[in-house]
């Protein structure tokens, strides 16, 4: 897939820390309960941290216990698509999928169906270090 925001490796490792550039270019995962948004309850959109896409809003996070920030909703741009893209992902001995900024191609994280209780039954489970909180005014 061609993106709209298109880099060289070596201009992503410019303006990316060495942690960032590892779960957003090579689809690392931070460490559970160690990110910055894992319990944040602060009011906003989360924006790719790459690209500063929107991703989601906090009205659609919620407290899973995973370890990581949880949405059941990714947002839709103005032609009303989803701002991420879904990818297959069979890594680490799992059948899973992968969510990825649609605009950059940054990894987010994966999208798994055990969000009970929520209004998609959705859970995706996504790397703070992934994300840029812009809080509500």
């Amino acid at each position: 897939m061609a993106y709209e925001v298109q880099k060289t490796d070596e201009e992503w490792r410019a303006e990316l820390t060495p942690e960032e550039y590892a779960v957003l270019r090579e689809a690392g995962t931070e460490p559970a309960f160690t990110g910055e948004y894992t319990d944040t309850e602060t009011t906003g959109t989360y924006v790719c941290r790459a690209c500063n896409a929107d991703l989601f809003t906090s009205d659609t996070k919620f407290h899973s216990g995973c370890g990581w920030p949880s949405f059941y909703q990714p947002l839709k741009n103005e032609d009303g698509e989803e701002t991420i893209e879904y990818l297959e992902d069979n890594s680490a001995g799992m059948k899973r999928v992968e969510v990825r900024c649609k605009r950059c191609g940054s990894h987010l994280g994966h999208v798994f169906p055990d969000g009970y209780g929520t209004p998609t039954g959705d859970r995706y489970c996504i790397n703070s270090i992934s994300l840029k909180l812009n809080a509500a005014d």
